[in-house]
């Protein structure tokens, strides 16, 4: 037996076997790896995350200053919104 036959049944068996379960799984772990965040990413994050803080504190603090001020400010603001609901965005944009 020549030592190029002996080699050929194992030669194929890892070509058509080994070699695509180990490309897949490879591939498989490098998109794992790119689907996380690298570091400029977490920090627009952070940064992103700490404006919306920023902005929800001064939402809080404004709907405050109008409950003080004024008691219905609610109410008007929900027809406002009820009426604009029922116009078109262009008719929005002409008032």
């Amino acid at each position: 037996m020549n030592f190029f036959e002996f080699l050929f049944v194992p030669t194929i068996l890892f070509m058509v076997i080994v070699a695509p379960v180990w490309i897949g799984l490879h591939y498989k772990s490098v998109n794992r790896s790119s689907r996380s965040l690298n570091a400029e990413d977490r920090e627009n994050v952070e940064h992103i995350l700490q404006t919306v803080d920023k902005l929800t504190e001064r939402i809080a603090t404004l709907e405050a200053l109008l409950d003080a001020e004024h008691d219905d400010w609610r109410e008007n603001s929900d027809s406002v919104d009820e009426h604009s609901a029922t116009q078109s965005p262009r008719e929005r944009s002409k008032s």
